[in-house]
């Protein structure tokens, strides 16, 4: 094939006077400019990802694993008695009260089936998330091969014949991240079976990965019932460890001024990646780095998380991962009922002492991918920089989701409840 030797040149000098754009590999970051007063107080992205990952994050592992065995609670860490946490499972055949919240008419035939509703609690270091995944140890993938033995003989042969494994299928309220542990996450399954005993449910289940998993409660409930479409309100505890790298004082959190990930927090390499984040460039860096704020009040974060209240608004900025089609207009959009941060103490049974935290709860209508951990995370920074109350506020506003802080670690997360009834303010842990 013959070639135009000006053609060439050509194309040669358009390569070499664009040598210089980077590729898809090589995109340099920059920092968010914020226009506000303590836009040079902020943390970097980098620097934001640093001081979250470099806690004690294994003190409380180890509190939401006690949590599952039962031998601790939520509610006891703010000095309230249990409303809904159970020590036992609890098993109701009585289907009244959830008939009644969940009406159907009769039907019979294939229409005749039996719904259970399942409470769990697990431990999120113990999985890979929730949602079943091949090759990966999720909570769906076990409850879901723990209740193979219940499904239909229908469901059975016709998995046999696919040369599928004999399995349930669930629903659940919300899918929650690798790392996210659950006091209460709902969930459910049906069967044709009338034979089913709820006691063998529950020890299917908890026979399964005894100490990692746990049945609160389970109960016979309408065929209407879906635990994610049904649910009125989410409820999310955060628990960020205050012992400080330097000490605490009086409510306020004293941090390192250059803290350093690799020594404090044994975290796998892939966690960055995880988080979702653009870590800068070290020259771009540079550029924003100078004398940054090395403490925040608990009372600030708190004050902060107060403007939310209340309020219908578009959290687009501070979730991560959605889809194209979920980027704007009513699918961002959140109902926040109660938004509260205080600092407290949780027990470290392994050695019988006590490490003081900063608890942040949250219960809304609805929760977007990571909005959560996004959300503490800036809250956090912008505590330190000493922004505005109603900084918060103005993200909702910002052009890019850089405006935001990378993802907190998901160690210290907890699925606390999922509501069914009207928002209810005695449900809080947090006054």
């Amino acid at each position: 094939m013959l070639r135009c030797p000006t053609a060439v040149r050509t194309l040669r000098n358009l390569m070499e006077n664009h040598s210089h754009i980077p590729s898809a590999h090589q995109k340099a970051h920059f920092h968010y400019n914020h226009t506000d007063s303590p836009n040079f107080s902020r943390w970097t992205a980098k620097e934001c990802y640093q001081f979250m990952y470099a806690r004690p994050w294994h003190k409380v592992v180890d509190f939401y694993a006690d949590m599952v065995k039962g031998h601790t609670s939520l509610s006891g860490l703010f000095g309230k008695e249990t409303q809904a946490e159970h020590e036992d499972a609890e098993i109701r055949g009585d289907e009244k009260s959830e008939v009644v919240s969940f009406p159907v008419k009769d039907r019979g035939g294939r229409w005749e089936r039996v719904t259970f509703k399942i409470v769990l609690s697990y431990h999120g270091g113990s999985f890979d998330g929730w949602q079943k995944q091949p090759g990966l140890n999720t909570v769906q993938g076990l409850v879901e091969r723990s209740l193979g033995q219940f499904v239909d003989e229908r469901k059975a042969q016709l998995l046999k014949d696919k040369n599928l494994p004999l399995e349930a299928c669930t629903v659940v309220a919300g899918r929650t991240d690798k790392g996210v542990s659950a006091s209460q996450q709902v969930c459910s399954f049906y069967t044709w079976r009338k034979d089913v005993k709820l006691q063998d449910v529950q020890d299917a289940i908890d026979k399964a990965a005894p100490g990692k998993i746990r049945v609160v409660s389970l109960t016979k409930v309408s065929r209407d019932f879906h635990p994610n479409f049904s649910a009125k309100w989410r409820h999310y505890l955060y628990i960020f460890p205050i012992d400080a790298l330097n000490g605490e004082q009086d409510g306020q959190i004293w941090i390192n001024s250059c803290t350093d990930v690799n020594q404090q927090n044994e975290c796998d390499k892939s966690a960055i990646e995880e988080s979702n984040v653009d870590v800068m460039d070290d020259d771009n860096d540079e550029l924003v780095h100078g004398n940054k704020p090395t403490m925040l009040e608990v009372s600030k974060v708190n004050r902060l998380l107060g403007h939310l209240e209340g309020k219908l608004l578009s959290y687009k900025m501070f979730a991560r991962d959605l889809k194209a089609s979920r980027n704007t207009g009513p699918p961002t959009e959140c109902f926040i009922f109660h938004a509260r941060a205080i600092e407290t103490s949780i027990p470290c049974v392994k050695d019988g002492s006590d490490m003081k935290t900063m608890c942040i709860e949250l219960i809304a209508n609805r929760f977007l991918r990571r909005m959560v951990r996004v959300l503490v995370a800036t809250a956090i920074r912008e505590a330190a920089a000493g922004a505005d109350d109603d900084a918060l506020l103005k993200l909702m506003d910002a052009t890019c989701r850089r405006a935001t802080a990378p993802p907190a670690p998901p160690d210290g997360l907890c699925m606390v409840d999922v509501g069914y009834t009207d928002y209810d303010r005695r449900n809080c842990l947090i006054p």
